[in-house]
């Protein structure tokens, strides 16, 4: 088979999802046998992890950093012979890393992706090391063409970006929430309050995208002099609004270099 999943999680789930969108050629599996359901709903293969070692060329590894290791090495023996594609996406952990637990040389792509890649509105950063080739890398890429934005990022780098894209929707989930409390609180139904600030979020994001301009510079076409917009800014800014944001990305960074020890 094309592709194989060891560990399909909340972010190898994400993946599969858009992967599936050009290819069923692939299986799946986990340890607690909750991908059983997602294999069905695919559909694709679910079979063990020897299984997929042995018969799939390439290979998402979406297993925890600090189980990694104990995945990978009673599959060296499979891995040598077979010699496939590994791509991990577990933070923390360098291609330099994955090569010793896997015990052989071996193409490795890094990536690091996030949930949203499932509706194709995902953002994920790749490296890759010297034995993947560009041919390979290109039509890796153009398989994963419906997960959303793919970005080339230097390793030493992954970690940082993991830190706005992979954890940030985390973070725009609980801004989305207050958004909606506030609203409940003046009265909006919560259904309409959920919705109108995820939509809020969506809108503002395509804005800075589109138009290219500096966030600040939109904010600012949003503050009437004396108005209420500005009213609510200074609200946030009393409460740390921007520090809490920074603190929190730099705070994941630092975690996600701390599973890699």
């Amino acid at each position: 088979m094309k592709y194989g999943f060891i560990g399909c999680g909340n972010m190898g789930g994400a993946i599969a999802k858009a992967l599936a969108k050009v290819t069923t050629d692939f299986a799946i599996t986990d340890r607690s046998g909750k991908a059983i359901a997602l294999a069905a709903e695919i559909p694709c293969g679910y079979f063990s992890s020897e299984e997929i070692a042995s018969r799939c060329d390439r290979i998402f590894l979406g297993v925890k950093p600090h189980m990694m290791k104990g995945v990978l090495e009673p599959l060296q023996g499979i891995l040598a012979e077979k010699k496939p594609l590994l791509i991990t996406m577990a933070a923390g952990l360098t291609m330099e890393q994955i090569v010793e637990f896997a015990g052989c040389e071996l193409p490795v792509i890094r990536i690091m992706p996030n949930t949203p890649v499932a509706i194709g509105k995902g953002v994920i950063q790749y490296c890759a090391n010297e034995l993947v080739s560009a041919e390979m890398l290109k039509d890796f890429l153009a398989d994963l063409r419906h997960a959303g934005i793919l970005d080339p990022l230097e390793e030493r780098l992954i970690d940082a970006g993991s830190a706005i894209s992979g954890s940030g929707p985390a973070y725009v989930y609980m801004f989305i929430e207050a958004l909606a409390d506030g609203a409940v609180a003046c009265g909006i139904p919560r259904a309409k309050a959920l919705e109108y600030a995820a939509a809020t979020v969506i809108g503002a994001g395509e804005m800075v995208l589109a138009t290219g301009q500096h966030p600040g510079a939109l904010k600012d076409a949003v503050c009437s002099p004396g108005g209420s917009t500005i009213a609510g800014v200074r609200a946030l800014e009393n409460h740390g609004f921007r520090a809490a944001a920074m603190e929190a990305v730099i705070a994941t960074c630092n975690r996600n270099k701390e599973l890699g020890k």
